[in-house]
């Protein structure tokens, strides 16, 4: 094979390493270097020089470590082997990356996880072409931009968990509202992905998310669209307010109840202690309106009464004395009420044990 005179790389978009395909050097040939590039002149496996851009002519005394590796028998020109590689220092823009499964993030306002995938794209450059040469390349002929972006697209995507999170907690960033925060985002996992592209000398120029999704019929969103608008109603009506509107619901369903005891007595409207109790609700927030010093009047107690074996309540206190005069409860009903653990005789209530010694016994039979 003839000897090599010139050494050039016309350099490739997608070419990040690149060796020269000739070792047959000699004494005096030329290492042509454009910009953008920077080149490696080794031999045995040892880097005995770099070229910066321009044009450098191989000498012994510009390579110190040549004349000590090689024996020059022939003077001036002598022929050798050794081998140059170039580096690409050109940036790369456009490299995609996207989650291929779903990764599981816990929205940090309402607790509930979310499975979320994410697209986005990303720029690098070789920054340090020795440490990239020595740690990525290897022996292999050349390194493409596809090879760098199949290794580090794992990289990056298992940062993004840990990564996303931390800044959902910090900002307290619920996962329904985090595409507004997309520059946010990108500018924060550009600088702590950084760290780990230095170690094989890589810089990564540009970081950018550009969507993140959640599944619309996912359990789990519907879930979280469902807190989330709940937390919205409140905060517009007001804790009280909202409270009341709930009563009002709570009575409703109670009237449409055809079955048992209880849902008899709300038809005939009889529910007055439920209806009271919401009257109070209403007083409180009128109240409220007009002073902050008045207090909460007490909370109405509500009981609960087996008859039949079948649950009947809410009952208010008048309601109750009115089943014990219609002999519906006698002293071995199991009855509950509001704050107790479980449920026990009715006579076993203090208040509700005295209505038994103020109404008569049944007429004896004639």
């Amino acid at each position: 094979m003839a000897l090599i005179d010139v050494v050039k790389y016309q350099a490739e978009e997608n070419e990040f390493i690149w060796k020269f395909p000739s070792n047959d050097l000699r004494i005096g040939t030329q290492v042509v270097v454009n910009p953008a590039q920077h080149a490696f002149f080794i031999k045995g496996g040892i880097i005995l020089d770099e070229f910066t851009s321009g044009t450098h002519t191989v000498k012994t005394e510009n390579i110190p470590l040549l004349n000590k590796i090689i024996n020059l028998p022939f003077g001036g020109n002598s022929p050798f082997q050794a081998e140059v590689w170039y580096v690409n220092l050109l940036s790369k823009l456009d490299n995609k990356w996207g989650t291929t499964n779903p990764i599981l993030l816990e929205d940090p306002k309402y607790g509930i996880i979310i499975p979320v995938r994410a697209f986005g794209q990303f720029g690098f450059k070789i920054s340090n072409p020795r440490i990239f040469l020595e740690t990525l390349t290897g022996n292999l002929p050349s390194f493409s931009a596809e090879k760098i972006q199949e290794y580090f697209k794992g990289k990056i995507i298992s940062s993004l968990t840990s990564l996303i999170s931390k800044k959902l907690v910090r900002e307290n960033i619920s996962i329904l509202e985090i595409n507004v925060f997309l520059d946010e985002l990108s500018l924060f996992c550009q600088e702590n992905i950084s760290d780990e592209f230095k170690k094989f000398g890589l810089e990564i120029v540009n970081f950018y998310f550009m969507s993140i999704n959640v599944p619309l019929d996912d359990p789990s969103v519907v879930k979280l669209k469902e807190a989330k608008d709940l937390a919205a109603k409140v905060k517009i009506t007001g804790k009280e307010l909202y409270q009341m509107d709930r009563s009002f619901d709570v009575l409703d369903n109670a009237a449409k109840n055809e079955g048992g005891v209880a849902g008899n007595l709300m038809g005939a409207g009889l529910g007055l202690g439920l209806g009271v109790g919401l009257g109070n609700q209403m007083s409180n927030v009128s109240g409220n309106l007009n002073t902050q010093n008045t207090p909460p009047p007490p909370p109405t107690m509500l009981y609960y009464v087996l008859i039949n074996n079948q649950q009947n309540g809410p009952l208010s206190f008048d309601q109750l004395k009115q089943l014990i005069v219609d002999v519906r409860v006698n002293k071995q009903t199991m009855a509950w009420k509001t704050g107790m653990e479980n449920w026990v005789l009715i006579t076993e209530i203090p208040e509700v044990s005295n209505l038994f010694n103020q109404t008569p016994p049944p007429p004896p039979a004639v």
